[in-house]
């Protein structure tokens, strides 16, 4: 049975223009989120700004990873072999930056990366379940995703939640934008919408993050149901060098950071 799913036709796919201001959005709050809790004097009492600002990261990167998931390539499960590579390089690290535990965790890339193949392989097997060609009881497929979920989610960073949004990012996506004029195919959006919502409001402890995460959310909804459209090209595009390279070469300065300054002494 094939896992990839099928693409969206290019007359029918959205504009992406509101991905390239996303990009650099995302690196901006992520490193400002990981400076923050790695490397900056706890004496400077900035934990709010990654309790806040840097809570924008990972449903704006999710959102992105759903977005061309779904709408831009061809074979959603390379692009998700791409993002794991990326995810192999910031390992070692990743792992070097201090915490208050010492369990171990595959970084955000590997999140984002199973997140999409199990999105992408969600939506092949409705496709040909829709077809008559599924080989397997419907059942038995989604109860064997869900075992690998939950087996997953205790080995990735943000955990069960963290592997489920983008799931439902897509289902909500592929919803919002397909959703025509009638009162039914509008609740229906909506209705797939919302547990985006549930699940980034599980995603943080305090309030601050909660609503920083949901309002994300919000934000990526609202663009697929139609403001788009409305999104101008960013001035500066992100070099592909820079967006492959910052997540991984971020962490190896941090660490030679904390490294010369004694922090992983």
């Amino acid at each position: 049975m094939t896992t990839q799913a099928a693409a969206v036709p290019a007359t029918d796919r959205p504009a992406s223009t509101w991905t390239g201001w996303g990009q650099w959005l995302a690196l901006a709050t992520m490193t400002i989120d990981h400076l923050t809790r790695y490397a900056l004097p706890t004496g400077w009492q900035l934990d709010w700004a990654g309790s806040s600002i840097g809570r924008i990261a990972f449903p704006l990167f999710a959102a992105m990873v759903a977005w061309h998931g779904l709408f831009n390539t061809r074979n959603p499960l390379r692009y998700a072999r791409r993002i794991l590579v990326i995810g192999l390089v910031a390992q070692l690290p990743y792992m070097m930056m201090p915490r208050a535990s010492d369990a171990f965790i595959l970084n955000v890339c590997f999140t984002l990366a199973l997140g999409l193949a199990w999105g992408t392989w969600l939506r092949s097997l409705l496709a040909r379940y829709q077809q008559g060609k599924l080989d397997v009881p419907l059942a038995l497929g989604v109860g064997v995703s869900l075992l690998g979920w939950y087996v997953a989610g205790n080995w990735v960073e943000y955990g069960h939640r963290g592997l489920l949004l983008i799931p439902l990012l897509m289902l909500a996506f592929h919803q919002l934008h397909g959703a025509g004029e009638a009162l039914g195919e509008r609740l229906l959006a909506v209705t797939m919408a919302a547990p985006v919502l549930v699940v980034a409001g599980l995603m943080n402890s305090s309030d601050m993050a909660k609503s920083f995460t949901v309002a994300t959310c919000l934000v990526v909804l609202w663009l697929a149901a139609g403001a788009h459209r409305l999104t101008p090209s960013v001035p500066s595009a992100m070099p592909r060098r820079l967006w492959l390279a910052w997540y991984p070469g971020h962490f190896m300065l941090i660490a030679a950071w904390l490294w010369a300054s004694g922090g992983l002494g």
